[in-house]
């Protein structure tokens, strides 16, 4: 059964910083690209944040170019998604997503808000 675990979510000031992190089990982690989406509230969810399956690529939504950065650990079956000087409009559901082999893999997400 594959499971991906985000974690790391919480409240945070215009900004601040926080680190999310996904688990993944169930798969051969290290042959999946990684992606970080997320979903505000009214809107519909899009891609923040891809790695490569050997986390040699990675590629960002404009709006968080140059403030978040994603990351991989294959030995861990880890993927994080460090995010500094966050804005308001970051306020969203944060989803870890694997995919591969036409297959496509989520988690459950974990909620981020900014706010003063």
């Amino acid at each position: 059964q594959v499971q991906l675990v985000e974690s790391g979510g919480g409240l945070v000031q215009p900004g601040g910083s926080l680190r999310l992190s996904c688990a993944v089990s169930g798969l051969t982690f290290s042959l999946y690209a990684m992606s970080w989406y997320r979903q505000a509230p009214g809107k519909e969810r899009e891609m923040v944040a891809t790695v490569s399956s050997g986390g040699s690529r990675s590629d960002y939504a404009d709006s968080v170019k140059g403030r978040f950065t994603i990351s991989r650990d294959n030995a861990k079956n880890m993927v994080y998604l460090q995010m500094n000087s966050l804005k308001f409009e970051d306020t969203a559901v944060y989803y870890c997503n694997a995919r591969g082999y036409n297959l496509n893999y989520w988690g459950n997400g974990t909620l981020v808000t900014v706010s003063s």
